[in-house]
């Protein structure tokens, strides 16, 4: 979509510098479906071209991320399950495997919600998520704001020094191309032993 082209997110990071990686950063973790990896990488790279300062950029996103998280988790706590529910009926999904879904992100929640930031799709959804399963709040707080710190901290410092090196398009397209990697290996994770319990219940049935 336009509006979420590179030249349109370089141009907000240019014009609204910190508020531009903060907003976009915050809702992405609303659950709302924005770049908010991009604004963070045009930031950071914008921080070692000498156009924003590294720590208020880094500050900016790690800030973004966790009110964005607390968002999220009171999303998904006071509605996101009926939400996820109605979603289903129009993707036909049937409503025992997202409850097998629910299961296993309970009990991997920590995991989820900390190293889900590195992952598309998994950034947007572990918040909200989070609040389904209700993870307790003190923990979730704890999680949120280690994940939070620790992403925003890998990925500008990455963009600020590895920036100086390659062109802004070549650093996305790496980013990119982690990214779709490690979608992959999570739904792996997620889907396939969902689809081995559901076969081998199938195969019990059977006999």
């Amino acid at each position: 979509m336009e509006f979420l082209s590179l030249e349109t997110i370089q141009e907000l990071a240019n014009q609204y510098g910190y508020l531009a990686v903060f907003v976009g950063i915050l809702l992405e973790n609303l659950g709302i479906p924005l770049p908010g990896e991009t604004i963070t990488i045009v930031g950071g790279f914008l921080a070692g071209s000498g156009e924003l300062n590294y720590w208020l950029v880094l500050g900016s996103a790690a800030l973004g991320a966790f009110i964005g998280g607390i968002g999220g988790y009171f999303i998904g706590k006071y509605g996101g399950w009926k939400l996820i529910l109605a979603g289903s009926k129009i993707f036909r999904i049937q409503e025992v495997q997202l409850e097998e879904t629910k299961t296993r992100f309970s009990e991997n929640a920590v995991k989820a919600v900390f190293f889900g930031r590195f992952i598309p799709l998994i950034r947007i959804i572990s918040s909200p998520m989070a609040g389904v399963v209700e993870m307790p709040f003190g923990k979730f707080m704890a999680v949120n704001l280690a994940g939070a710190l620790t992403w925003a901290s890998v990925i500008t410092t990455l963009a600020f020094f590895v920036g100086e090196i390659v062109s802004l398009e070549q650093l996305l397209a790496w980013a990119s191309k982690f990214a779709v990697l490690a979608l992959m290996i999570a739904i792996g994770f997620i889907v396939i032993p969902i689809w081995l319990e559901t076969r081998g219940a199938k195969a019990g049935e059977g006999e």
